[in-house]
């Protein structure tokens, strides 16, 4: 049999801790049973992550990229800023629709430190993700489409909001069938909140 590449070796190796995190929990996920879901012995994980925080620190380069490719939809200058956040919002829902530990990973309690980097790196992804959807909620009432008593930040709250209602659900029922289409029905109802009153002439 042909042996892999170390590139789709360390391919699986990380899908595999991506669904023993949504199974088990991160803080439970181990190399041994890493090894166990992909048939390995656990020095053939070693020789391409030679510690455990090797391989966190891997799901962290690879999910920090998506938030950030994400954030950039909203610095589209030739798309509205509304549907900047559409995007934006929606392109999350699939990210966690296909990595379900994200939000675990993120919140879990870490009592051997080991997900602390990973954490911290993957919040920072998300806060800058949270100032571009500030940055166009400042465009939508710059320009009068979303109402004046409503701030940015609030703006951005709120959608933070929405994507967190989701994941509790998502916790609760380990169910990721409803994420994107619960989360556009949302979100649509959303945006339609943020946008100024037409008074009727």
């Amino acid at each position: 049999m042909k042996r892999k590449s170390t590139d789709n070796r360390k391919a699986e190796i990380l899908s595999a801790t991506f669904d023993l995190a949504f199974e088990v929990g991160p803080d439970h996920v181990t190399t041994g049973g890493i090894a166990k879901q992909l048939g390995l012995t656990q020095p053939a994980i070693y020789k391409h992550f030679p510690k455990k925080e090797d391989i966190w620190n891997a799901v962290a380069d690879k999910v920090c990229s998506q938030i950030r490719q994400n954030a950039q939809i909203g610095k589209t200058v030739d798309i509205p800023p509304a549907d900047r956040l559409r995007r934006m919002i929606m392109a999350h829902l699939h990210l966690i629709t296909q990595y379900p530990a994200l939000p675990e990973i993120m919140v879990t309690r870490d009592p051997t430190g080991r997900l602390t980097d990973t954490r911290q790196r993957l919040l920072t992804a998300m806060f800058e993700f949270r100032d571009t959807l500030i940055s166009c909620c400042e465009e939508l009432r710059a320009t009068g489409q979303m109402r004046p008593d409503l701030q940015p930040e609030d703006g951005a709250t709120l959608l933070v909001g929405l994507i967190q209602s989701l994941v509790l659900r998502l916790i609760l029922t380990r169910d990721t069938s409803h994420l994107v289409t619960e989360g556009e029905r949302l979100l649509n109802l959303q945006l339609s909140l943020f946008e100024c009153e037409r008074h009727q002439p």
